[in-house]
């Protein structure tokens, strides 16, 4: 663990008890008590989470929104300022590289933010496109704070009462659309903050200038802890965002899976004039492709990534993406490629569980949606 990067708010975890773990390069809280309670706090109240090891990047110049919209496999250049979107960086054969969330904080100024283990990836990609725009990796200068819940707004909002708290935040949080964006002042630092997440909940992505993103996590949890707000680590991240059905790289996602694969195929503007990978994508056999879908099974026994799904003759028919045993629903729930031919929601398989064939139904994903 030692040769692990940390982010400026491993002393804060550290104090708080977290169990650390290997992720991305980054030593990351994957617990601080219980995966079940900080799942649970989530879903009725809320959890602050440190996602500072995600990378960000600026481009900005004339032909930026040209730049993304050749680079991305989404329609960039039509964002209306104050906007967020979520897109695919794509290879030359449509395989997808990394999941990112673009931000338009201008007319040629944008946001994205990538996943931290694809970092280098992301860069190399978005420099080879680059033309006149400039490109400015921020990943070392930032952190990035999310509050994630139902009472989420109630949590920042209430981080700003204090002297030298959250100030200056247009647009109103009250006003803030899901996947919009608001800019403020921290401690007389720059804020930027995002309604966006990987929950299924409300909630808000917050970033800041690494120096003052302690006094912000702090200030966070004074204000959150009385209505119910607990530092959540990366356990109760994944089966959070398994319930809401969201990929997640390096299992749903990665340069051997298609968008359509992932049911991804609505991110993609197959009408734009060029991106890298459409060709590829235009002369896919999509029809035998293998698809992703959700799996529902009884009992207690879930199945987890790398388990074989089998058909009705107990012959293999895919594997299993993600997988465990559903906070919320009680159940085990899974994600998983199998052919098309069986992916009708409703169609019985089965999981192999350890050499034991546990029964399990497709099931049309997200496994959970809020309700407000």
């Amino acid at each position: 663990m030692s040769d692990l990067r940390t982010t400026a708010l491993h002393d804060r975890h550290a104090a708080l008890g977290a169990s650390f773990t290997d992720f991305g390069g980054w030593s990351m809280p994957v617990r601080y008590t219980s995966d079940l309670a900080e799942h649970h706090a989530v879903r009725q109240a809320a959890g602050l989470f440190d996602i500072s090891h995600m990378a960000e990047f600026t481009l900005t110049g004339a032909g930026a929104g040209a730049v993304l919209d050749h680079a991305l496999a989404g329609r960039i250049s039509t964002m209306k300022i104050g906007k967020a979107k979520y897109s695919l960086l794509l290879d030359e054969a449509g395989g997808v590289v990394d999941d990112v969330i673009v931000y338009r904080r201008g007319e040629d100024d944008f946001l994205v933010i990538s996943n931290a283990g694809n970092r280098a990836l992301v860069a190399a990609a978005l420099e080879r496109y680059a033309g006149d725009a400039a490109i400015t990796d921020i990943s070392d200068d930032v952190a990035l704070i999310a509050v994630q819940g139902p009472r989420a707004r109630a949590i920042v909002e209430a981080a700003g009462g204090a002297e030298g708290g959250i100030e200056g935040v247009t647009p109103a949080l009250e006003d803030l659309g899901y996947y919009a964006w608001s800019a403020g002042t921290f401690a007389g630092e720059p804020l930027f903050i995002a309604r966006t997440g990987y929950t299924g909940e409300d909630g808000f992505e917050l970033m800041v200038p690494n120096a003052v993103a302690p006094a912000l996590w702090d200030a966070l949890w004074s204000a959150g802890e009385p209505l119910g707000l607990v530092p959540a680590g990366l356990a109760a991240r994944d089966t959070l965002r398994l319930e809401a059905g969201m990929p997640l790289h390096g299992h749903e996602l990665s340069p051997d899976i298609l968008p359509v694969q992932a049911g991804l195929g609505r991110v993609v503007a197959m009408d734009k004039d060029d991106f890298v990978g459409k060709a590829a994508l235009e002369s896919a056999p999509s029809a035998e492709l293998p698809v992703l879908v959700g799996l529902t099974a009884e009992g207690r026994r879930a199945g987890r990534a790398g388990y074989a799904v089998l058909d009705t003759d107990g012959a293999p028919v895919g594997e299993i993406t993600s997988g465990a045993l559903s906070p919320t629903l009680g159940h085990p729930i899974a994600m998983a490629f199998i052919p098309s031919a069986l992916s009708e929601p409703g169609t019985p398989l089965f999981i192999d569980v350890r050499g034991t064939r546990i029964p399990a139904t497709v099931t049309a994903l997200p496994f959970y949606r809020r309700t407000a």
